[in-house]
């Protein structure tokens, strides 16, 4: 019996599917281009490990602070106005931050980073996931991917600049630039407000089973169970990313005596095979579901990262680091999606609570991670990755297993 043919996707959804990609590419050009210069930007401050810990999770406590009012603006402006105003708004804090002359406006800096880049993480994954119902198939792994190349470009970019001893401020100038660019160009290619919200009319659907305006207090414990799991899932991407982007060029240079151009490899190939894994993802997710691929996952962190740590070399460092990417790729984007999706939640509810919690650990990783350096060594600070790819093995049970599609006849 014949297939029914792939339906055309519209033009204004490929073009809206471009500019939302276009947000997360410089999203991942600001941080990428960050991660080379931290033992740089420590080094000029003049400050320990435990320290710079602290400094970074004012990144976090900015988010949590000020991070949930991104659904009110959301729903007053519109997705594509929130992501692209606010992404500009992220570089120029972040530009702050690498022209700080003490700790003090450092961490302030990074508060406001925290911000606007909690502002632009909502926005960007809510217009995604709009684009990604009128698609009807997976197209939000691919999003993320071009989060990851962003930031291996960042990383590349970060990494040249150190080698040829150009200063922080002036890098972060020129990311800025990129950014205002990029996102003039992608402001108009997105989907109109009105039209964003015709998208979400797919939860109706839900309510049918579950009322999607049942008060928080009334949703059954065993969804907040599900929604707890699926955060963990999620923080075991973020805090393997965050190894990566805080730890992994001091962790090279200062224990493993590499140079500041090998040294940003570490965050390269993480962000390198996380973007494989992301384009590759929605496949794989589409051919064995978010259950397995997740669990296999978890599997390649543990051991890959468990390895690198057992017998530290700078080579096997990156091998790691890039196993950990790979096995990490899928986790953020599919957790957000079965919180996005969760019954009884209403519309962005799940979604907004789970990157609202995804930023709590963030700011409890850097100052952990720090304080065990003070206390020990990077290497074992860097050790909870593995731990957390444990994890994921044991809750990757909540995701969804493999959909088994059935034809449906051609629409007239």
């Amino acid at each position: 019996m014949p297939t029914s043919p792939v339906p055309a996707v519209a033009p204004h959804l490929r073009r809206a599917r471009l500019g939302v990609a276009l947000i997360f590419f410089t999203n991942g050009i600001v941080l990428g281009g960050f991660a080379p210069r931290v033992p740089e930007i420590r080094a000029n401050l003049g400050i320990s490990y435990g320290t710079l810990g602290v400094a970074m999770a004012m990144w976090s406590i900015g988010a949590l602070a000020l991070g949930l009012f991104a659904g009110a603006m959301i729903r007053r402006f519109g997705s594509a106005r929130v992501a692209t105003i606010t992404m500009v708004g992220s570089a120029a804090a972040m530009l702050a931050a690498g022209a700080a002359p003490n700790v003090w406006l450092f961490g302030a800096a990074l508060f406001l980073v925290g911000v606007t880049d909690a502002w632009v993480d909502v926005a960007q994954n809510a217009h995604g996931l709009q684009v990604q119902k009128l698609y009807q198939r997976s197209i939000l792994n691919s999003f993320h991917g071009l989060w990851s190349i962003g930031a291996v470009v960042g990383g590349l970019i970060g990494g040249v600049c150190a080698g040829l001893g150009i200063g922080v401020p002036w890098q972060f100038v020129l990311s800025l630039v990129i950014v205002i660019v990029a996102n003039l160009v992608a402001f108009p290619m997105l989907l109109s407000k009105d039209t964003a919200t015709e998208a979400e009319v797919d939860h109706a659907a839900d309510e049918a089973v579950v009322p999607q305006h049942t008060p928080l207090t009334r949703i059954p414990v065993r969804t907040w169970g599900i929604l707890i799991a699926l955060t963990i899932i999620a923080i075991a991407g973020g805090w393997a990313e965050d190894a990566a982007s805080t730890w992994s060029a001091s962790y090279m240079q200062d224990e493993l005596l590499a140079g500041a151009g090998l040294a940003a490899f570490a965050f390269i190939a993480m962000q390198g095979c996380q973007f494989i894994g992301r384009m590759l993802g929605d496949r794989m997710v589409d051919r064995w579901g978010q259950r397995a691929v997740a669990r296999s996952g978890g599997a390649l962190v543990a051991v890959g990262m468990g390895l690198a740590l057992a017998f530290p070399s700078p080579w096997g460092t990156i091998a790691g680091f890039g196993a950990a990417g790979f096995g990490v790729a899928t986790l953020i984007p599919g957790a957000m999606h079965a919180a996005d999706e969760l019954p009884g939640l209403r519309a962005g509810t799940g979604l907004t609570i789970l990157s609202w919690l995804l930023r709590l650990a963030f700011l409890g990783s850097p100052p952990l991670v720090g304080w065990i350096a003070d206390q020990t060594s990077l290497r074992v600070g860097l050790t909870l990755v593995p731990v957390f790819g444990l994890l994921v093995i044991v809750l990757a049970g909540v995701m969804a297993k493999r959909v088994v599609r059935t034809q449906e006849p051609a629409s007239a």
